[in-house]
């Protein structure tokens, strides 16, 4: 049922919404029209409101459409405490428990709401995204370049850029579902759980260990076609060195 369906059956004396309700249904107006198209005419039909209550309490269009996706960001963020408290002695584990934690809370109706709004409304309003990423994303990633450090950091050698690992495990392990259902496409909870563990695992071990045969022989080749281009560039190096000391002719 669409939000316009829903305020035909609000009946005349009912109480106005609250102001939490009012962004929520201006927020699926928003979604189901589009910005554009949207008026606040509709809006304050939705919250069963004068449309001069709206306006006392936002100036325009605009700033209500900001309001509300602040408020959707707001509810969508994963505090760091809640991940923080998911960690165990096993890190993959650990990683698996948190890659659930963000996947199942993007996946809320709730979530891919915000999804879809934000990805068709960033040109208009960039800031909403950088807002998006400042209090929610970039506080996740930041947690999980400390957790990497803390628990990998030790010998890590050339992998240990660790905010490079928590954008590569953002990536790989959580935003993949909810891109595909943004999109229109169904996924039941097996499918995304195995897609969430097989990110975890992928992530962590890659699709070559270096303990099976076929990445051993691939380093190998690896190693000795850098011995190649060495050798190559050297004897190149002393051929040019003799052609300047006895130039033809």
């Amino acid at each position: 049922m669409t939000v316009q369906q829903q305020v035909g059956r609000r009946g005349p004396g009912r109480p106005t919404l609250s102001n939490e309700q009012l962004l929520d249904r201006a927020l699926d107006l928003f979604l189901e029209q589009g910005f554009e198209r949207t008026g606040m005419e509709a809006i304050a039909a939705a919250a069963g409101m004068a449309k001069r209550t709206v306006y006392a309490r936002y100036p325009d269009k605009l700033s209500l459409f900001r309001a509300a996706l602040h408020r959707a960001i707001e509810e969508w963020i994963v505090p760091v405490e809640r991940l923080r408290a998911a960690e165990t002695d096993d890190l993959e584990e650990t990683l698996l428990a948190i890659g659930r934690i963000l996947v199942a809370n993007i996946m809320t109706p709730a979530g891919i709401r915000l999804l879809r709004i934000a990805n068709a409304e960033s040109v208009r309003l960039p800031e909403i995204g950088a807002y998006a990423y400042r209090e929610g994303t970039a506080r996740t990633m930041a947690y999980l370049a400390d957790l990497f450090e803390r628990r990998i950091g030790v010998g890590a050698g050339e992998l240990g850029d660790w905010n490079q690992a928590a954008v590569a495990f953002m990536y790989l392990v959580v935003t993949g579902p909810p891109t595909m259902t943004a999109w229109g496409m169904t996924l039941d909870d097996a499918t995304v759980d195995h897609h969430t563990r097989f990110g975890v695992r992928l992530f962590l071990h890659g699709l070559l260990p270096r303990d099976v045969p076929e990445a051993s022989q691939l380093l190998e080749e690896n190693r000795r076609l850098r011995e190649l281009l060495v050798d190559s560039m050297l004897e190149t190096r002393l051929l040019s060195e003799r052609l300047e000391s006895n130039p033809p002719g």
